[in-house]
This record gives structure tokens, sequence and C-alpha cells, in this order.
């Protein structure tokens, strides 16, 4: 019988709203747990760009810790993201929210001109150099789309059909950058098969959690597949 993968989950913080999205990150583990794989959860040990007051939805003057809030989702088994090995990983997954383009990367303020954070820029670039898949959702395929021009992604549609993709232009943004978009609904995931990259858009669609739960779903069997 075949080893149980093992995974890596990097983490933004704590919250939709200025860290990860707690209902993506849960799905993530959730939907790894019913496949037996094993999980290590990281983050980077820096400050957050700002705190969201997530009952008002505005910034706060409080200051907080990326590595310190994901701990809240990690129940405490996190690590700094200096120390990921990709030796010791079979793949890497990203959940969305807010902190992925607020602390893993500028998107959040500066949009096709933003910056990767420089640990995850090189996390995701010797997941790659090694043959490895990476598993992102939501917002995140901005971070290999900006870290590998010419990959494919989806974030889901490109235009708001129906009132149900309301950052279409992310979409267009991602074309602009020099990556591909494919469109995708809520329910779906994307193969980049000569990259080994697998995305779908969660959050990004405006859909029941059920079926962004089932796109999760369904990004993580075809990571898992590769893997």
């Amino acid at each position: 019988m075949a080893a149980n993968k093992c995974v890596a989950v990097v983490l933004a913080g704590c919250g939709v709203f200025d860290g990860s999205e707690i209902h993506e990150t849960s799905a993530v583990l959730v939907h790894l747990s019913r496949r037996k794989a094993e999980v290590k959860m990281f983050a980077p040990n820096i400050d957050q760009m700002h705190v969201v007051d997530h009952l008002k939805g505005s910034p706060t003057e409080e200051k907080r810790n990326v590595l310190v809030e994901s701990a809240r989702l990690a129940r405490g088994e996190i690590h700094d993201l200096a120390d990921i090995k990709v030796e010791e990983f079979d793949a890497l997954i990203v959940p969305g929210g807010f902190g992925v383009a607020k602390n893993l990367s500028t998107w959040a303020v500066e949009g096709k001109a933003c910056t990767v954070h420089d640990q995850v820029t090189s996390t995701l670039q010797d997941f790659h150099k090694a043959k490895k898949p990476i598993g992102l959702c939501c917002i995140a395929p901005v971070l290999a789309a900006k870290v590998f021009p010419g990959c494919e992604v989806t974030v889901g549609k490109d235009e708001n059909i129906d009132g149900r993709f309301p950052d279409a232009e992310t979409a267009s943004a991602i074309k602009e950058i020099g990556s591909k978009h494919i469109n995708r609904d809520v329910h779906e995931c994307h193969v980049d098969q000569a990259n080994k990259i697998i995305t779908t858009c969660a959050f990004m669609c405006k859909a029941p959690i059920h079926e962004i739960f089932d796109g999760i779903g369904k990004m993580l069997e075809e990571v898992l597949k590769i893997a």
C-alpha cells in the first residue's frame, strides 16, 4: 500500500478580511484528513499589513503577527515558513482569504504590479522545481500567476455572470501579467499539467458554502493524484 501523502499548508493569518479564509482552510484540512494525508502548517513570521475588525469591516489600530494569528486556525500546531523543507512534503496548498493579497503579497494594494513575499516566492519555486503539485484556491492563484508567468490558473470566470463573480476583473489582471486564466465554475478546478498547479475559485464565487467545499475537494483530489 502506498504511503500517505504529506502536505504543507501555508496560512496568511486568521480571518477573511486580513488573513486566511477560515471556511476554506477548514475545507482543505477536512478533505486532506478524509484522504488520510499528513498535514503540517506554516506561516511567515511577519506583521500583518493591517488588522480588520470583522464585525465593522474596517481596519483598526491593532498590530498582529501572521504566524501568531495563523496559530489560531492551526490549533497551535504551526511552524515558521522560513523552516519549511520541500523534501519532506509531497504537495503544497495555500487557502485563500485577503491575507494572501495583503500579507503573502501586495496584490490588495498594487494588483498586477504586486510583489510576492520572498519566503512565499522561494517556497513556491522550490516545490515547482521539485515537480511537486501546488494547490491554490480563491485569490491565492494570483501568487502562481505572478511567480510563474505563463502558467494556467482559475479564479472563477472572467465575467460577472448573474452576479456570481464580483471579482471577475482579477481574471483580466492575471492575463495582463502574462499568465493564462481558465474559466471554471465553483465546483470545478483547473489543472495546469505542465506546471502541476491546481486551482479553484472558492469564495471568489458567490455560491453556497457546500459548493465551495466541493470545489476545494476537487482541487485536493487532483493535487493528491499528482503527488
